[in-house]
């Protein structure tokens, strides 16, 4: 979502054949396996691409095995003696639509794509704000809570408001003239301060610089800076946002550049850039195109500039902002459709696809439901939690490995209504602390997953019900259960699940809120999410169960349950 963007129309975004007409209008872990119940999964049959890049079938195939009904396991008996975690549910006699049941076996087998990194995409004219720091506790918080999250600072600012200097000079006069300004100067010293919040948090960092005033050489000082400051942390270099829109020629909101400029123009001063990078920081890791039209994925994948880490796109699925392409308009219904979610595991498969062919990862480097201006029926609500989820869960599955939710520092009061958080106060008077929106606690519930690979599983039923499923490091099984169903209309789903046996103790975790609609309602475990040594029982888990990798429970609808089961 560029920043305040302007109306728009992407329905491009979320059909990768479709290309956008001419217009004008003034990104530690994410996880699991993507195949549903209301969307596409037989067992075998859902098309994934190996996570990086590869077609070495090493990255796919069994796991080592797991403990077999006739291995002699050890149940955790301090565990098992746990209470058993209780969900929300409505009243028995509440006069809910019975669901569809869903039969869930996940097997042992890996897919080929991993958990990556979510987190935040911010304007880099955020670089310069002094509350983002190390020294706001609160902040620093609620990052954590993400995982290890990657931090994209880059946004429409970048390439309109956005001067970065390491004299101290003025912004020149002239400069950008085309953008209108104001400009936000950033220095070394903030990125000293960004720097120090990204060890705090265990963040990695995405960089933007500025394509709409032509200057090589001032971005590659920027880069020569964050690369001494930021080290490793610094993942990727990206010249310009969406510089498929900077002219008429290439769908232009942004109009700065000549009507006629293009991808080949692109890719000429892309070049410029990166020779300018080259020889001011050897080595510094670049990543692009940072567009949303599968054109401009492929010139920038089959480019020869160097050090090419990554293919970097942008995707809001529900930019429709007029209305006329009606399953692609911000709405409830659609945010909450199996079809959006079928567009978002197409579009995210065709990046990957492309980003692979050029061993590339693939980043999610700026998405959210929509980059309509203003407010909608699922804004803040508790349903943009369950949307933040499950596409961050089927990005990952489809082999995107770092995916970032556009966010603001600006008022919760006023501010952009999808930001992932915002400042306390009210426009214009923004205090020194953050809060969490709805969303942000789904994109928390993914990011603490843990690190792991995707298994494969087959599912029968279970309308509008998602599934992952992802082996841990620690040999754990973590089975992650998305209900889309409308908590005030559906009746909790009810869930058989065979897992690998041999588990010696499961326990549940799980995503609430009171309606689809709800505001300030979205809550993990009740307030807090609880770490994963100390969660409670999953409800009927026995050592009997654990032995033989079958269990029965009802999954309420409006929630996303994570379900683990320890092996060791």
């Amino acid at each position: 979502m560029p920043e305040q963007s302007p109306p728009s129309d992407r329905a491009s975004q979320s059909d990768p054949e479709v290309r956008p007409r001419s217009r004008r209008k003034g990104p530690r872990n994410a996880k699991l396996l993507a195949a549903a119940a209301g969307i596409a999964l037989v067992a075998g049959g859902a098309a994934f691409v190996p996570r990086l890049l590869s077609d070495d079938a090493s990255n796919a195939g069994p796991s080592s095995p797991s403990p077999g009904v006739e291995t002699v396991v050890q149940p955790d008996s301090e565990k098992l003696s746990r209470p058993e975690y209780i969900q929300s549910a409505p009243p028995a006699d509440a006069g809910l639509a019975a669901p569809e049941p869903l039969a869930l076996e996940i097997t042992d087998t890996r897919i080929g794509t991993s958990l990556g990194s979510v987190g935040l995409s911010l304007e880099a004219t955020d670089l310069a704000d002094p509350r983002f720091s190390a020294d706001n506790p609160t902040l620093v918080g609620l990052l954590q809570g993400l995982g290890s999250p990657t931090l994209r600072f880059g946004g429409n600012a970048v390439d309109r408001r956005f001067f970065w200097t390491s004299t101290g000079e003025q912004v020149p006069a002239g400069w950008n003239a085309a953008s209108g300004g104001p400009f936000t100067t950033v220095t070394p010293a903030d990125l000293e301060r960004i720097n120090g919040l990204a060890e705090a948090v265990d963040a990695s960092i995405i960089m933007n610089v500025t394509l709409g005033q032509f200057d090589p050489e001032r971005a590659a000082d920027q880069a020569k800076h964050a690369r001494s400051i930021f080290g490793d942390r610094l993942v990727g270099v990206i010249v310009g946002n969406e510089p498929n829109g900077l002219s008429e020629a290439a769908g232009a909101y942004n109009d700065l550049r000549p009507s006629s400029w293009g991808v080949e123009d692109y890719l000429g001063e892309l070049e410029a850039y990166s020779e300018a990078i080259e020889a001011a920081a050897p080595g510094t890791p670049i990543a692009g195109p940072g567009t949303f039209t599968q054109d401009w994925w492929k010139e920038f994948s089959a480019s020869g500039i160097p050090n090419k880490v990554a293919l970097a796109y942008h995707n809001y699925p529900l930019s429709s902002c007029s209305g006329s392409n009606p399953e692609q308009t911000p709405t409830m219904a659609n945010l909450v459709s199996p079809q959006t979610a079928e567009r978002s595991v197409k579009y995210s498969e065709a990046a990957v696809k492309i980003g692979s062919g050029a061993q590339l990862e693939t980043w999610l480097a700026e998405t959210s439901a929509s980059a309509c201006t203003g407010s909608n029926e699922y804004t803040k609500t508790h349903a943009s939690a369950l949307w933040s989820a499950n596409f961050a869960l089927t990005s990952a599955r489809s082999g995107v490995s770092r995916l970032a939710f556009h966010s603001s520092l600006m008022a919760c009061g006023g501010g952009p209504p999808m930001s992932v958080l915002c400042a306390t106060g009210e426009w214009g008077s923004t205090g020194p602390d953050f809060e969490p929106r709805a969303n942000y606690h789904g994109v928390s519930l993914v990011g603490l997953l843990g690190e792991g690979d995707f298994l494969e599983g087959t599912a029968e039923g279970g309308s509008n019900v998602y599934w992952y499923a992802v082996k841990q490091g620690d040999e754990s099984i973590s089975v992650v259960l998305v209900n889309l169903n409308d908590p005030e209309s559906v009746a909790p789903t009810p869930v058989t699940l065979k897992i690998p046996a041999g588990s010696r103790y499961g326990s549940m975790s799980q995503l609430t809120g009171a309606s689809y609609a709800s505001e300030d309602s979205t809550k993990i475990d009740g307030g807090t999410q609880v770490p994963v040594a100390d969660r409670d029982r999953i409800p009927g888990f026995t050592a009997e169960t654990g032995r033989t990798g079958e269990i029965s429970l009802p999954v309420t609808a409006g929630t996303v349950t994570v379900l683990n089961f320890e092996y060791r």
